[in-house]
């Protein structure tokens, strides 16, 4: 989609969301000169606003990180301990490879892969305060159209925050999970699924649930439903209406393109230790009708336990992350996140956190679940010893997908099935093809059904093309996106693994010193000089330097 100029920046709202919130014991949020000019500016939440802007202080860039949130880390830090690295730890290096050795490390062991996050945090800060790096916390962009960002033609010369503050820089780069500081340059970008048609992907698009063969996903039945659930209120009357959170799409078709995405979840860390657990109660503004569905498909025999629980290195703990057919996503209700106000994103993020409360209270308690369910989770509650200012709640909902980057290089699934290949890689991808649920819909039989679900592992890793987290040539010139980068649906759902992220920030922020150096637009920077200092320093992007590469486990 192509952001009208006169649309360049986004609504405001003064208030924080609920992803700012976090520790607020911070010993890293030293004050700072607005009027100095930085040669590097990164704006972002994410894990890999820490790599490049560690990686710019490295390379002796002044760099300063502006910080929407609280805490360090991104959702690296805030529950998704379970890395999606899986079988292919050998395709990224770099400082993301020294984030997940310190990792280790605090466990006392060389490898470890699934983590608690407050040590993912304190790894972090640790790298954060070893390199020097200023960061300012709790600031976020004024998407106030004509406040926020600053352009002299085609480049960014300051960023203002809601407080007012300006931060001047050569170079900016867009490290959010949802792509602002992207959209407000007026930068192309899109949200949602293309059709099939639109790059020959036959995984884009609708993908509905009760298709056979479902071709489209290689797990068997996993996240999809088994048995016949009736998707209204009273069961068997179409005109009762639909339960929360189930929609009716007229001539639905799979290849159909839209602007839905993926459903959000929160990877709520739990614990059995009794010393350290905090129980899980029915959270203020429950309905049960909310949980119908779930209650409605155990009755109708799946009895399948609707969650993926991955064990953290403690071993007394777990990520707990959405499987089967309803688990803690929450399907359509953030189809309007990425640009959504900041209110109205606060708003969402407190829809979710009270369903999945509900969800595993529900879970834990009621009688239509079945007794081996309920015993199980009724063992799990809140861990004291995490996001102790929150109740042992995350800091930060899980952005799967948001706004997307068009550039003059789209990754596509051609990319991940290496049916292309780019020539100017700066990272690698290995992941499956993968999205969870967009949609509970409706069939033309009047039963509940999964849309959006797919599934497909690349046959070796694939390298990520330099032009996909940069603005197309005669846009911003000095502006990366590493994180919202341009990708097709498909594709994106395969990169947007964190430890991904982290290495094309890093060559986000080592790209934007040659730039520097070589006085040109990000669009102009030489991919051959790119190579030998991506490669100095330590970086993965050659997919053939990558050898025996088992077949990764299907977690998401």
């Amino acid at each position: 989609m192509q952001t009208p100029l006169a649309l360049i920046f986004g609504c405001c709202i003064a208030m924080p969301p609920l992803n700012a919130r976090g520790p607020s014991d911070s010993p890293l949020s030293p004050t700072t000169e607005t009027s100095a000019l930085h040669d590097v500016v990164v704006y972002g939440d994410s894990s890999g606003a820490v790599i490049a802007a560690i990686t710019a202080k490295r390379e002796g860039r002044s760099v300063i990180w502006i910080n929407p949130t609280s805490f360090a880390g991104g959702m690296s830090a805030s529950g998704l301990g379970a890395t999606d690295f899986l079988g292919y730890r050998s395709t990224f290096g770099g400082i993301a490879s020294e984030f997940y050795d310190g990792v280790a490390k605090a466990y006392s062991k060389n490898y470890v892969r699934s983590f608690e996050p407050h040590v993912g945090r304190r790894v972090f800060e640790q790298m954060i305060a070893a390199a020097g790096v200023t960061v300012i916390y709790n600031e976020q962009l004024d998407r106030t159209s004509g406040r926020g960002v600053a352009m002299a033609g085609q480049r960014i010369t300051a960023i203002t925050t809601l407080s007012g503050k300006t931060y001047r820089g050569r170079m900016f780069i867009d490290a959010t999970y949802v792509g602002d500081l992207m959209a407000a340059a007026g930068v192309s970008y899109t949200v949602g699924r293309e059709p099939e048609s639109q790059y020959g992907e036959d995984l884009a698009g609708v993908r509905r649930g009760d298709t056979s063969p479902r071709v489209h996903y290689g797990q068997g039945d996993k996240d999809h439903f088994v048995t016949e659930v009736d998707p209204y209120i009273q069961p068997g009357d179409a005109t009762s209406g639909l339960l929360p959170h189930i929609f009716r799409v007229d001539g639905i078709k799979n290849g159909q393109g839209d602007r839905k995405i993926q459903a959000y979840n929160y990877r709520v860390c739990l614990t059995t230790d009794p010393a350290n657990r905090l129980p899980i109660e029915k959270p203020s503004g429950y309905r049960e009708i909310d949980h119908e569905l779930l209650l409605r498909n155990f009755d109708a025999g799946d009895t399948r336990l609707p969650a993926l629980i991955e064990p953290l290195a403690d071993g007394k703990k777990v990520d707990w992350n959405n499987m089967h057919a309803v688990g803690t996503d929450l399907p359509g209700a953030n189809w309007d996140y990425p640009e959504a106000s900041y209110e109205r994103r606060r708003e969402i993020e407190r829809e979710h956190e009270t369903y999945i409360r509900g969800f595993l209270w529900t879970m834990a308690n009621h009688p239509r679940v079945p007794e081996d369910i309920r015993l199980r989770t009724s063992a799990y509650g809140l861990p004291k010893d995490e996001f102790t200012d929150n109740g042992g709640w995350p800091w930060m909902i899980y952005i799967r997908e948001a706004r997307r980057m068009v550039s003059d290089y789209v990754v596509t699934q051609h990319d991940c099935s290496g049916d292309r290949r780019a020539a100017d890689p700066i990272g690698l991808g290995s992941f499956g093809m993968d999205s969870h649920v967009v949609q509970h819909f409706v069939t033309e039989n009047g039963k509940a059904q999964n849309d959006g679900v797919i599934w497909r592992t690349p046959p070796k890793p694939y390298g990520i093309s330099y032009r996909s987290i940069i603005p197309r040539k005669g846009e911003c010139e000095n502006l990366f996106s590493p994180i919202c980068l341009s990708a097709s649906h498909v594709a994106h759902g395969s990169i947007r693994m964190e430890p991904v992220f982290m290495a094309l920030s890093q060559s986000a922020a080592i790209a934007s010193g040659l730039a520097i150096d070589s006085r040109v637009s990000v669009q102009d920077v030489s991919y051959a000089a790119l190579l030998e200092r991506l490669e100095a320093a330590k970086q993965i992007v050659r997919p053939e330097a990558i050898t025996n590469t088992p077949a990764p486990r299907q977690t998401r």
